[in-house]
Order: structure tokens, then C-alpha cells, then sequence
């Protein structure tokens, strides 16, 4: 009896130190998203709740952050895993350069993600029909961190407005941007995401506001010209957004699925075959993950190099890489 309970006791032991040995290697994965009333968020989560149910070994959360620049700065710090990008700021950031002056961050592209919209917003009564109706006006480029600010700055500059001299500037998310422009606090604001931004729907659908999108796709050529062809033209078709009555002509980029240099090439395989594989559900979440195709990952749609995992996952799908 003594004998058989030295095994028992044993054997429970073992039992134990495997499992401790199990949590213990249980990583914990940080995905940088961007704010509440943006896309990158919902998605974001929506992709931390599937990695945590598929792989046991880990458990994933979506940060809340300014968005793309606070991103990709915590992806250098270590303290993210994965982050949402617009392809623009991930650029700035691998090559140290603008808000990441002296800073290279050793990113690698695992997916490309969907188009986004670059949105200039105001209502009926501010007196704004082009951006160079912004002169003199109130006007937020987006929140501190944000590559909404990035892109605004360059359509800002593209068009010929100085953004420190010929407007009094803002920097508001976009959930406070329409707060303060239902208050006429501002009389414009910049945001860059994905279609419909619920942000946007919320004011568009306000009792008493109209709203107005500025047409600005004819300063693309000049942000081409200045930024290695990072953008391109594209349409808010009428209706995206209660009581928009035309479409708008806009600018666009792409949005990249970003991590560092030192995740492995099996982990960076399985998370890209996780997403196309559950695409579906993402889709529930958000229609902009309909971009989430095989066909979409080609070299031109992200400036930053490619993880060998994510390849060799994309090549055996038949993508052109």
C-alpha cells in the first residue's frame, strides 16, 4: 500500500507539473487597435477572441490606442504583439522618419487588410465646401497617435494649406470629433477608416445635422509624388452614411496587419491561416474584413517586407507574392 501510494503520489505530481508547466507557457498577445468609435477596434477584438479559442497556448486582447503611430511604437516596445496600421505610417516608422525621426522599427507584414478612406467631414451651415474652405476654420486632424493625423497632414499640405497657420487645429479622435462638431466646437474634422465608421454614422444620423463630405481625390497625384505612390483615389458612394446624397472623391490607403522581426515563422503561418480560415466571422463583426482575401496580398499593397511565414502560407493559397 505504502508502495502504491509513492505512485499515486507521483503521478500527481507529474499531473500537477505538467499543467503549471502548461499555464506557465501560455503567452499573453496584445493586438494595438486604434479607438472605440474607429474599425480597427471591433475587428481587433474580434480577432483577439479567436486567436484565445483556437490556440490554447494563447490568450490574446485588443489595446485600445490612439491607433496606428501608438501602434507601431508598441510593437517596438515589446508591449504589442500585433497591431493594425495604415501602410503610410508603418512605412515612416521602418524607416525612422517623422514621428519616429531616429527610430527604426524592424516591422514585417503578415496580412494586408482592407482600403482606408480618408474622410473630411462637416455640416451644412460651417461654410466648407473644398479643404481650401478650411482656412481660418476650426478643424481636428486627428487624435495624437493617430495615422489619421499622418494622412491629414499630407492631404492638408497637398492641397497648399499651411496646418499650423491657416487653421486653428484640433487633435480628436474621431468619437470626440463629432461630439465636438455637434456642439460647433469645430467646424471639420479628419478621420481615416473603413466603411461606414460608426463615428461617422452616428453624426450623419443626428435629427437637425446634415452632413457634408469634402471631395479631395484631386490632391492624390501631389501626395504620390511626395510619398512613394503610397495612395490612391477612391469613392464614398452616395448612401454610406444617412443623408449623403452624392458621392464623395476621396483619398485611400491600404491597412496592413503589422508584428515585429522576432515572431516565428510558424506562429506568423498559423495566425494569417487563422484569419482567412475565419473570415466569416470577422465579417460578422464588420464588413470592411471582406478584404481579407488571398488575392489582396501582393507586394505592391504593403511597403513594408513581408514575414516568411505569412508568405509560405500565401504562396500555397496561390497568391502572386
Amino acid at each position: 500500500m505504502k508502495r502504491g501510494f509513492v505512485l499515486a503520489f507521483a503521478a500527481v505530481t507529474a499531473a500537477s507539473l505538467a499543467l503549471g508547466g502548461a499555464l506557465a507557457q501560455q503567452r499573453a498577445i496584445a493586438i494595438g487597435t486604434g479607438g472605440t468609435g474607429g474599425v480597427y477596434y471591433p475587428i481587433g477584438g474580434a480577432l483577439a477572441n479567436l486567436i484565445s479559442k483556437t490556440f490554447p497556448n494563447m490568450q490574446a486582447t485588443a489595446q485600445v490606442t490612439g491607433g496606428s503611430v501608438d501602434n507601431l511604437k508598441l510593437i517596438n516596445s515589446g508591449q504589442s504583439e500585433l497591431a493594425f496600421s495604415m501602410a503610410d505610417a508603418a512605412l515612416d516608422a521602418f524607416n525612422g522618419v517623422d514621428k519616429f525621426k531616429g527610430t527604426k522599427v524592424p516591422l514585417r507584414t503578415l496580412m494586408v487588410l482592407y482600403p482606408n478612406i480618408m474622410h473630411v467631414v462637416t455640416i451644412e451651415g460651417t461654410g466648407v465646401n473644398s479643404v481650401a474652405d478650411l482656412k481660418g476654420k476650426r478643424v481636428s486632424t486627428g487624435a495624437p497617435g493617430s495615422a489619421t493625423e499622418v494622412m491629414a497632414f499630407r492631404v492638408i499640405e497637398a492641397a497648399g494649406l499651411d496646418k499650423d497657420k491657416d487653421m486653428k487645429r484640433e487633435r480628436l479622435s474621431v468619437a470626440e470629433s463629432v461630439n465636438a462638431i455637434k456642439d460647433h466646437k469645430i467646424d471639420a474634422f479628419f478621420w481615416v477608416g473603413g466603411l461606414p465608421t460608426a463615428g461617422v454614422t452616428d453624426l450623419a444620423a443626428t435629427p437637425g445635422v446634415k452632413i457634408k463630405m469634402i471631395d479631395h481625390s484631386d490632391v492624390v497625384a501631389k501626395m504620390n509624388a511626395k510619398y512613394d505612390n503610397l495612395y490612391s483615389t477612391a469613392v464614398i458612394k452616395a448612401g454610406t452614411y444617412p443623408g449623403q446624397d452624392k458621392d464623395n472623391q476621396v483619398s485611400a490607403v491600404w491597412n496592413i496587419l503589422v508584428t515585429n522581426d522576432k515572431m516565428s515563422d510558424q506562429d506568423a503561418y498559423s495566425l494569417v491561416k487563422l484569419i482567412i480560415d475565419k473570415k466569416a466571422d470577422l465579417v460578422a463583426v464588420h464588413k470592411d474584413a471582406q478584404s481579407f482575401t488571398v488575392d489582396n496580398q501582393v507586394m505592391a499593397n504593403s511597403p513594408i517586407p513581408w514575414h516568411p511565414g505569412a508568405v509560405k502560407y500565401f504562396k500555397e493559397q496561390g497568391a502572386k507574392m
